[in-house]
């Protein structure tokens, strides 16, 4: 890592004095003689300087050749920016680091018909249209079935998260060994809310309050509705996870009681293994799914300490993995739903150039959205083919996006951008965003 050059001059630094000078000289010393070399970044850093749409906020920018190794343009690449959902790239590179392509999906002992389980944090049991191993099938096989959660070090809520976020299916609790991705789905059926969980369909209540929505109490598993003023088609909520309530969920599923125990994992045990991550990544990064992305992390922790712990994880990341950064980023979770993460554009090249390294590029343009095609990318950056393959990251007043561009003259760069703090609307940083990516398309 360390032929990556980012001690090339900001135009931005120089700009007030010296701008066409700095330009002129940027483009002789890496590209040599060429007029139109200089017109293309004139035409770009007209597109993100201070004087652009750009100037009104903090936004951070590298294009960077994979091919030379060499930073093509750079704004703002040093400063850190709260990176939103593409910290997934993080947790993305960690996992193919760590976990190679394959998970158990817990841990368990035996004794004689008495079966002892221990949860890896793996995610994927009766979660979406993701491949299903026979958990269920393997375990009823067992008289007595007893599982543990001595493992589980962590808390169901990552360091930031915002407390208003529980009802909403994309900031459902950690686990250690979640079940339906640890929210329940309610159809509205003749306007009568229809759990897809059988254990949560007698729990719902009438309310006065006007909601269109199913809801949740703020401390407990009680679901209500105003049949009234209840039109949602569909309601997707975190519940509540505890191990008794895994023991019950489980229960339905294998069609025999669950008891719980305090046992720790011991030393020699058995691994029942969970298939195959790339449906995991395709999920977690195409959708964005934070909840995946959580979970990634305790597997990680299970991997390297037998135990779940996701602040241990990345401290483990860091230390062995990602050491080379440019500049060491502040990461608290896998998702990026906390603010507390922040990370420079340039170490987000440096992360994008690391997992070249450990995966075809072909192969991680399939896994990240396509402009036009999938993801969170379905509608923007369409064109005739695909030249955007990239993680997206938005909360509040803070847009990012990660990944490959792939220009009209065939070449694929790497690319950040990062814009915090902001008062527009999201779609109108996507919409100026689109034209910087446009042009480069274009003219690089």
């Amino acid at each position: 890592m360390n032929n990556i050059k980012f001690s090339v001059p900001s135009l931005s630094q120089i700009r007030k004095t010296f701008l066409v000078f700095s330009i002129l000289f940027y483009s002789n010393f890496v590209f040599g003689q060429d007029s139109g070399i200089v017109d293309r970044y004139l035409g770009l850093d007209g597109l993100l300087n201070e004087k652009s749409f750009f100037g009104n906020h903090l936004t951070g920018f590298v294009l960077f050749d994979l091919d030379s190794q060499r930073i093509l343009y750079e704004k703002n690449s040093h400063l850190n920016f709260i990176p939103a959902s593409t910290t997934k790239l993080l947790t993305f590179y960690a996992s193919v680091m760590v976990l190679k392509d394959s998970i158990p999906a817990f841990r368990y002992t035996e004794n004689n018909d008495q079966i002892t389980l221990w949860g890896t944090g793996f995610p994927s049991w009766k979660y979406k249209n993701l491949p299903q191993p026979k958990i269920s099938e393997f375990l009823s096989r067992y008289k007595t079935i007893r599982f543990s959660d001595t493992n589980w070090k962590d808390e169901a809520f990552g360091y930031g998260w915002q407390w208003d976020d529980y009802y909403f299916s994309y900031s459902s609790e950690k686990s250690p060994f979640p079940i339906y991705g640890n929210f329940v789905t309610y159809s509205n059926q003749k306007r009568t809310p229809i759990s897809n969980i059988s254990n949560f369909n007698k729990v719902v209540i009438n309310t006065a309050k006007e909601i269109k929505h199913v809801e949740r109490s703020f401390h407990s598993n009680d679901f209500y509705f105003n049949p009234n003023t209840y039109t949602a088609t569909k309601s997707e909520l975190p519940f509540i996870t505890s191990p008794e309530l895994f023991a019950k969920l489980a229960e339905v599923q294998i069609n025999k009681p669950v008891g719980l125990s305090k046992d720790p994992l011991p030393e020699f045990h058995n691994v029942f293994n969970g298939g195959t991550l790339r449906p995991l990544w395709a999920e977690m990064l195409q959708e964005s799914d934070n909840f995946l992305a959580e979970q990634f992390l305790l597997m990680i922790s299970d991997a390297q300490f037998l135990e779940l712990n996701s602040e241990r994880a990345i401290d483990f990341i860091q230390k062995t993995y990602l050491w080379d950064l440019p500049d060491k980023p502040q990461w608290v979770d896998g998702s990026g739903l906390s603010r507390h993460n922040l990370i420079t554009p340039r170490s987000m090249i440096t992360l994008m150039v690391k997992l070249e390294k450990s995966m075809p590029r072909s192969q991680i343009m399939r896994l990240l959205p396509q402009g036009g095609i999938n993801g969170t990318l379905k509608y923007n950056f369409k064109a005739r083919a695909p030249y955007i393959y990239a993680k997206t990251g938005t909360i509040s007043n803070n847009l990012s996006l990660v990944g490959y561009i792939v220009t009209d003259s065939g070449q694929v760069y790497a690319f950040a951008f990062m814009n915090n703090n902001y008062l527009n609307k999201s779609s109108e940083i996507r919409r100026e965003m689109e034209k910087v990516m446009v042009y480069i398309k274009e003219k690089f």
